[in-house]
């Protein structure tokens, strides 16, 4: 049975911040250069994020790194 759990978890701003260790502002340029899932709108005043895009973009940075030695 596969687990849906994370992906329909879903991560407010602060968490999303946290978690990937950058700023807001690199958050919203990553977005608008189209290298970060971008996010939902949950309410008219509010967005978040799916866990698992989240998930699999730490993954490819960390895969990214290895395999160049370097940042993404």
């Amino acid at each position: 049975m596969p687990d849906t759990t994370s992906k329909s978890t879903l991560l407010r701003r602060p968490e999303v911040l946290q978690r990937c260790g950058i700023s807001n502002t690199t958050l919203h340029r990553l977005i608008n250069a189209g290298d970060f899932p971008s996010p939902i709108q949950i309410s008219p005043r509010a967005v978040a994020w799916v866990e698992s895009e989240i998930n699999e973009w730490i993954e490819q940075r960390i895969e990214a790194s290895r395999n160049q030695g370097g940042a993404a």
